[in-house]
């Protein structure tokens, strides 16, 4: 999966997220999610679905997401 970007991570405050555990846990999870996603996609093509919509819809799931730590 070299197509996901490796972004420089940074906290609220602009500092850089060094940390190579948590920079290691954070790729994971990209891999992961892009995985999912891409399984998703071929199972509603193979549907019938249309794949423009259905990335639209992935769209507004992520526009969604909740910071459940906003307010700490």
């Amino acid at each position: 999966m070299d197509d996901i970007p490796e972004p420089i991570w940074r906290s609220p405050e602009g500092e850089v997220v060094s940390c190579v555990e948590k920079l290691k846990v954070l790729r994971e999870n990209l891999v992961e999610i892009r995985q999912l996603c891409q399984d998703a996609l071929e199972d509603a093509v193979l549907m019938g679905c249309d794949d423009a919509q259905f990335r639209a819809v992935l769209a507004e799931i992520v526009n969604t997401l909740e910071n459940p730590y906003k307010d700490r």
